[in-house]
């Protein structure tokens, strides 16, 4: 990984989604889903993206992909050619960055066209992107599904003769179908078997090994990102509260929120069981989010100052570098 390098820039990303009432349909508000995200992915790391369900984290995603356009704010790609703004690209402009950007689904099921054979679903991208004859198509596609431990003859049967885990690898294949250099993968392994969640994990590092992929990892489970990345932000109701390497998440928490998150770990230790940190009350409604900062009404450390002011992700001293997190109580932030 390279710490001076990211492949991605986010600056002030918000998605608002406009409420449409009344019989003339007219805006009465909006679902703020990503409300002002900052954000670097450096090539060649695997960021993690981790929060409760609602919390924005696939709608980020998507909008780092365009498949849903930001409301404001900037989403720009670092390439050999120099800095392209994605969020000013048309959708003929974007068609060139889905070979460099690509995503993998969370239900693998669905993902897949039940009409079309594996080759078919498959060898799509690879036709849009200049690979003319049907021959080489097949070469490619087989030689994909090998990378991903299936047989070269199952491009020819249909999804509903896969298993989950199955599907899910021919997911993957079909996104690193065009060599993308940066892969979304959203909930990839959360619809599947426990043990199959390990043999997808292990194929996902041992393809990023191979070719230098760049990975955005969304899930909810935090034991899957100690395994898988390296650095991981927390997102809370449209926001990012808190962003640090995946070590020093674990060894040194700072937000109260992702303190609850880790004790919500299932763990053979019965002492640390005991330690379990049960949030009161539901997550706050993104389309009117409380006043100050948007976790106080669940915080066992709320303070006056919480429920007016709003906190900024500042910059902490932390074991292996920068440690930024968005909170009142922490004590001793870094000059900016």
């Amino acid at each position: 990984m390279q710490p001076n390098d990211p492949i991605l820039t986010l600056r002030d990303v918000q998605v608002h989604f406009p409420i449409k009432s009344g019989i003339l349909k007219r805006t009465s508000g909006h679902v703020r889903a990503v409300d002002g995200v900052d954000l670097d992915v450096y090539r060649g790391e695997v960021l993690g993206l981790v929060g409760e369900s609602g919390c924005g984290k696939t709608t980020l995603g998507k909008a780092i992909l365009q498949l849903v356009r930001a409301t404001n704010g900037t989403v720009t790609y670092q390439g050999d050619g120099g800095e392209t703004e994605l969020t000013t690209l048309d959708d003929a402009g974007l068609f060139a960055f889905r070979k460099r950007l690509q995503i993998v689904f969370q239900d693998p099921h669905s993902s897949l066209n039940p009409a079309f054979t594996i080759f078919g679903s498959l060898e799509d991208p690879l036709r849009h992107y200049g690979v003319k004859t049907r021959k080489e198509r097949r070469k490619i596609v087989g030689d994909l599904l090998e990378a991903v431990n299936m047989r070269r003859e199952s491009m020819d049967r249909y999804p509903h003769e896969f298993s989950g885990g199955q599907r899910q690898r021919i997911g993957i294949a079909r996104a690193l179908s065009i060599q993308p250099e940066l892969v979304v993968c959203d909930e990839a392994v959360s619809a599947l078997d426990v043990s199959i969640q390990a043999q997808v994990l292990q194929l996902l590092m041992d393809l990023k090994r191979e070719k230098n992929l760049t990975y955005v990892f969304i899930t909810h489970d935090l034991s899957v990102t100690e395994f898988l990345c390296d650095r991981i932000a927390v997102m809370y109701l449209g926001k990012i509260v808190e962003l640090c390497d995946a070590e020093e998440l674990y060894s040194n928490t700072l937000h109260p929120y992702t303190e609850a998150l880790l004790s919500a770990i299932p763990v053979a230790d019965l002492d640390r069981k005991s330690q379990r940190i049960v949030l009161e009350g539901d997550v706050p409604s993104p389309v009117n989010p409380p006043s100050g900062c948007p976790f106080h009404p669940r915080c066992r450390y709320a303070q006056p100052v919480c429920r007016t002011d709003v906190p900024q992700l500042r910059r902490y001293r932390g074991k292996s570098g920068q440690h930024l997190a968005a909170c009142h109580l922490i004590d001793h932030p870094l000059a900016d």
